[in-house]
């Protein structure tokens, strides 16, 4: 049986976008993911496209090995034609964590109407940096997340004040554009997900 709840939603995004946002281990892929395959949607993870091609610049790979941004030029170079991409016409698009660091906001948003998947929401998971580094712990114990460098205990400080000092500017962009849903990233997953269902249903009935 459809859920209703989930159906409503995709009415009212139709063919446009979600961007969730998080500190690391948040839990944003398990989001996206669930997110995804609940409203028929693509997943187009930035930190993903810059892990997995094979022609990224030498020193692009090397800032993202270490939990560096990408410099903004090249980031957008590398990222914002995926929005464009043929094989996501006139489905909703998921994007995990697209346009990180402050002054990439106005660039995403472009590329995503450009892309007929305007964003409609921003998703915020919120979290206490005590539980992202048990979670980092834990996930390290279960080897559940591959062979990612930027994982590594010496580099996960350097991802927190990337976030904070690059990142957190972008929540507040988007809060300023009342675009903002904030949701306790420290639940567990399923409760997480109830959440932001929940929240979507109240930001889309005030925002159709």
């Amino acid at each position: 049986m459809d859920n209703p709840e989930v159906e409503k939603i995709k009415k009212w995004l139709g063919t446009g976008s979600i961007n969730i946002f998080g500190w690391p281990f948040s839990g944003k892929d398990t989001q996206g993911k669930r997110l995804a395959e609940l409203f028929g949607a693509s997943l187009i993870g930035g930190g993903e496209i810059l892990r997995s091609r094979e022609d990224i610049p030498e020193h692009v790979r090397k800032a993202v090995d270490v939990g560096d941004l990408v410099p903004t030029d090249e980031y957008l170079q590398i990222v914002s034609p995926y929005l464009a991409k043929q094989e996501y016409v006139g489905r909703p698009v998921v994007l995990s964590s697209v346009g990180r660091w402050h002054g990439e906001e106005q660039a995403v948003l472009d590329a995503a109407t450009n892309g007929k998947h305007p964003i409609k929401a921003v998703i915020y998971l919120m979290l206490d940096k005590t539980v992202a580094n048990e979670r980092a712990k834990n996930s390290k114990r279960a080897a559940d997340r591959g062979q990612r460098a930027d994982d590594a205990a010496v580099y996960l400080q350097n991802r927190y004040k990337e976030f904070e000092n690059k990142t957190l500017p972008v929540i507040d962009f988007y809060r300023q554009k009342g675009l903002l849903v904030e949701v306790d990233g420290s639940l567990p997953p399923d409760e997480v997900t109830e959440q932001i269902i929940s929240k979507l249903v109240s930001f889309s009935t005030g925002n159709n």
